[in-house]
């Protein structure tokens, strides 16, 4: 066997990532509740009061709660009471890093039907969010407005409601920015940022990537853009960028860079959410060279982060 692992415990490792979905629709259904945001502070909260606010059945209610202290979200506070924890606190409205709506996003009804239908992007090579919605995903976010907002951007370009753009201007004052993406998904930026106190230092611009994106400035930032696009459609995303960037300026790729060999990685199985929804794809860092360096670019490093995420850095070749 592999690794040195016996039949026994690969078929018992094969089970655990069988049912590890389940902790998704668990979070799923926290996050659709909005049950971090029934806790205050470090305050306990009895399952009975909780099911009365709820509407639902004690008992039932008690057991999802101690389901939820199995993977790490609420903790034991005495009898019939849970504490949230730093994890579960994550899940309140409005956190730092959105993981409600990144939760709401790709585990609810948004992509679930595309899973049912993956195998078709194997067969045919498209998407199997298509598929299950007959139409892009990017169709399907115009459609429902309110489900841009989960798809935040640390950027100028493809910057959706700005909640990114938003964190790091509060942390660097000298900073100005400008949002860019289409005028749909930019309509719910100004009440975000003003409430991150940086809206007098953006701009906010609305127009497509795909046809032209602001002229002279410093440094261009595209964060989790590139991964939704094939090597065409980005061609014409970064043609546009090195038109209207400065001879000296920067282009900062905000994704995951896969490893070039076996080691897990969480941007791995994220490559097959690319795949299954809007057709895109994850990238290691060679795999990113031969993308840019084609189309005016060449790398100069890699800057990594305490998430699975990294900065590819590019300048004009």
């Amino acid at each position: 066997m592999a690794q040195g692992m016996d039949e026994a415990a690969a078929a018992s490792r094969l089970m655990e990532m069988t049912i590890g979905h389940w902790q998704g629709e668990l979070l799923l259904q926290a996050a659709e509740m909005s049950l971090a945001d029934k806790f205050t502070g470090n305050e306990p909260r009895t399952a009975k009061d909780l099911a009365a606010e709820y509407g639902m059945r004690h008992r039932e209610l008690y057991r999802y709660l101690r389901a939820l202290t199995g993977i790490g979200l609420l903790e034991f506070a005495g009898k019939d009471s849970f504490r949230l924890t730093d994890l579960g606190a994550a899940l309140r409205t409005g956190a730092p890093g959105a993981a409600r709506s990144a939760v709401i996003a790709l585990v609810g009804d948004m992509v679930k039907p595309a899973w049912k239908v993956f195998d078709h992007g194997l067969f045919t090579g498209d998407t199997g969010f298509e598929k299950a919605h007959q139409m892009s995903l990017f169709e399907y976010l115009r459609d429902n407005p309110g489900m841009a907002t989960f798809f935040s951007s640390l950027v100028d370009v493809g910057g959706a409601s700005g909640n990114m753009l938003g964190h790091v201007l509060s942390r660097h004052p000298n900073v100005r920015g400008v949002l860019y993406d289409l005028p749909h998904v930019v309509a719910d930026a100004p009440a975000l940022l003003e409430s991150h106190g940086v809206a007098d230092r953006v701009q906010i611009l609305g127009g497509s990537f795909f046809e032209s994106v602001p002229a002279g400035h410093d440094a261009y930032l595209v964060s989790h853009i590139i991964h939704d696009w094939d090597d065409g459609e980005n061609a014409t995303i970064l043609k546009n960028i090195r038109e209207a960037m400065k001879p000296d300026g920067k282009l900062l790729i905000v994704e995951m860079v896969l490893p070039e060999g076996d080691e897990p990685h969480m941007g791995k199985m994220l490559d097959m959410m690319m795949m299954l929804v809007p057709g895109g794809e994850e990238r290691t860092l060679s795999e990113y060279a031969e993308l840019l360096e084609p189309n005016g670019f060449r790398v100069t490093r890699v800057v990594p982060t305490a998430s699975a995420v990294s900065v590819v850095e590019a300048v004009k070749a």
